[in-house]
């Protein structure tokens, strides 16, 4: 028997895989999920900030930091994007370079020109 916190646990699970699907059929644009994001201020900060960039848009690691309201803290954004815990629900594949380069992505950077190519509605393969 599956205690209340197994059983709420494995409905988030089929929540997440549910968004992640309509996310990847186009029909989602943006992920409605209980989150309990474990880091510094500032990578939390920086994490729930990624949630304001627009699907199908990209920011500047230096706008990003902008945003933040810590224009010189270009470093320590990437570094905390680096270490975002769940990169699609939050998405810091939609972070460049201050030049459009594509930099800096835990699953690599095909992966995410695959997703940015996802969202913009360019035929994306996705690899695995």
């Amino acid at each position: 028997m599956r205690t209340p916190q197994a059983r709420a646990c494995s409905l988030l699970l089929d929540e997440a895989a549910w968004q992640l699907g309509e996310y990847f059929a186009g029909a989602r644009m943006a992920f409605d999920l209980p989150l309990d994001l474990q880091g510094t201020p500032f990578q939390r900060q920086a994490w729930l900030a990624l949630a304001e960039i627009p699907y199908g848009e990209t920011v500047s690691y230096a706008e990003q930091a902008v945003r933040l309201g810590r224009p010189s803290a270009v470093r320590a954004v990437g570094a905390a994007n680096g270490r975002n815990p769940v990169p699609i629900v939050l998405p810091c594949h939609r972070v460049v370079g201050s030049d459009g380069s594509l930099t800096g992505f835990g699953g690599g950077l095909d992966v995410k020109r695959a997703l940015l190519d996802h969202e913009a509605g360019r035929p994306a393969l996705f690899v695995g």
